[in-house]
């Protein structure tokens, strides 16, 4: 963590009176452009956080860049950009401030989410992770605070083009190509953790299993619903892993100025699910809920007669209504439909 006077290299924040934030980093001579003028990186090097700059006109940035007027050259935005005297709040900013703003290859996970991989991943200081699917390495990143100096992460990723953003962004021990072929190298339960970020986890289970820890836990990240219920089928299916916990978040800002206090009209709603598993030990098979035997998940109903269709909710517990609650609701409906009458007469 970095303390005192802002420096050149460093990242940082700046965010107006409406809120509007741009993230750059501070280069000497350099600037930041705004849409109420330009900001001049010499004006914030040296300053302390939480120091209020005010952006000036792009006349001045003509005057910096004289030596380069082509910069300028087909740039009609410029004089929509000319006004400065807009003051901006300087910030180093927060992990999720750098995760939401770093060069993406891949779609990033939000922070909402990575948050709940490490609290229910159980990610502490000194873990072994495994992490497959480095992406623009967002998940990386906070991977490696987690784990601390003490700590090991580990990353595959499949596409070297995305490998190479995942690195700058995240200095981290990757290495590149399939997830199996990569695994195989690794040794038998060693890691600790294991975070799977792509498109078929199911079919990495089988060497999951063997690097990780007896006890150890399994998080996936999928978008789908058809995901989620295949990888949560397979982890049933190979008898080595815990009952899944499936579990997805939505994140809602407030406003709050004195009597408007109500919710934003936008939040973030379904990015992805999250599937947690725990490896058993060797030997043993994980315990489940025993099921009724006649119970089937699989058959499409649409395919039945009507006796058989009847049967079959009945045995996937859609109809949970008792008889004798049936009854009670026909008489209040009968009750409230003659009421209606009378009213009419």
């Amino acid at each position: 963590m970095r303390r005192g006077p802002l420096t050149a290299g460093e990242k940082v924040q700046f965010t107006d009176r409406r809120s509007n934030k741009i993230t750059d980093q501070l280069v000497p001579g350099g600037v930041t452009q705004t849409s109420h003028g330009i900001i001049l990186h010499d004006d914030v090097i040296g300053q302390s956080e939480g120091s209020v700059v005010v952006t000036v006109s792009a006349k001045r940035e003509a005057q910096i860049n004289q030596d380069h007027p082509e910069r300028d050259a087909n740039k009609p935005w410029k004089g929509t950009r000319a006004i400065g005297g807009w003051q901006f709040a300087v910030m180093r900013p927060r992990l999720a401030d750098y995760v939401l703003s770093m060069p993406r290859g891949a779609q990033i996970m939000y922070p909402k989410d990575i948050a709940q991989v490490i609290q229910l991943g159980d990610i502490r200081s000194g873990m072994r992770v495994l992490e497959s699917g480095a992406g623009s390495g967002a998940m990386s990143v906070n991977l490696l605070d987690a784990v601390g100096e003490r700590g090991h992460l580990t990353t595959i990723e499949l596409r070297p083009e995305f490998a190479k953003v995942a690195q700058a962004n995240a200095t981290l021990y990757l290495k590149t190509g399939y997830f199996d072929s990569v695994a195989a190298e690794l040794p038998e339960h060693w890691f600790d953790r294991i975070m799977l970020d792509m498109l078929d986890p199911w079919n990495r289970l089988e060497q999951a299993y063997r690097v990780i820890a007896p006890g150890g836990v399994l998080v996936s990240y999928v978008t789908t619903t058809t995901q989620m219920s295949r990888m949560a089928e397979a982890l049933r299916a190979a008898g080595c892993w815990t009952e899944p916990q499936i579990q997805e978040s939505f994140e809602r800002t407030w406003k709050a100025q004195g009597l408007a206090v109500r919710p934003d009209h936008q939040m973030i709603g379904h990015t992805g699910f999250l599937v947690i598993s725990r490896a058993m030990a060797s030997g043993f098979e994980a315990l489940r809920k025993r099921d009724r035997v006649t119970k089937d998940t699989q058959t499409d109903i649409d395919s039945l007669t009507d006796e058989q269709r009847e049967a079959q909710i009945e045995e996937l517990e859609l109809r949970d209504i008792s008889d004798h609650k049936l009854r009670k609701v026909l008489r209040d409906l009968d009750r409230q439909v003659g009421e209606l009458g009378n009213t009419h007469e």
